[in-house]
């Protein structure tokens, strides 16, 4: 059986933290505000990859009420959604994510952020899509407010 997800997900920007998107430090003078790293990328993977699988989200999963995810690396949660497709039989196909940003430029990145997503999901580079777009000066994006982020999964029941 073949299920698709989406999720999608929004940080603020904040000073004094580090800006984290698919698991990789990016110089800037901003970081997102979040509870865990606010990695905003692997946020909206891991609901579309839980909504494809009808597990809830990552709000049920790791609440941001709960002190152990405060600052938490979201590849590390990440993995923890993966442990549980795998304990419910699924098994990633592939899957595409949409960073939404005025700024940083995000394509210098790009080549490393599939490559964490590949080795952490255990599938192949060529199944991982990142890609960035800017809103073209509109919107909270477009006045430099935060990164938006979109993921569509695939998954597959074994």
């Amino acid at each position: 059986m073949i299920r698709i997800g989406q999720g999608f997900d929004v940080h603020a920007f904040s000073a004094g933290r580090p800006l984290v998107l698919c698991g990789v430090k990016i110089p800037y003078e901003f970081g997102l505000l979040g509870h865990s790293d606010a990695d905003v990328a692997v946020h909206a993977l891991m609901d579309a990859l839980l909504g494809a699988a009808s597990l809830g989200d990552i709000g049920k999963l790791f609440p941001d009420t709960d002190p152990k995810y405060a600052d938490a690396d979201s590849i590390l949660l990440l993995k923890e959604v993966i442990a549980l497709l795998k304990n419910n039989k699924f098994k990633i196909i592939n899957f595409d994510i949409t960073i939404i940003a005025q700024e940083p430029k995000i394509n210098p990145y790009v080549g490393s952020m599939r490559a964490i997503l590949a080795s952490c999901c255990g599938i192949p580079l060529d199944c991982v899509s990142v890609k960035a777009t800017t809103t073209e000066k509109l919107g909270f994006t477009g006045r430099k407010e935060g990164i938006a982020a979109l993921a569509c999964a695939l998954i597959e029941k074994n």
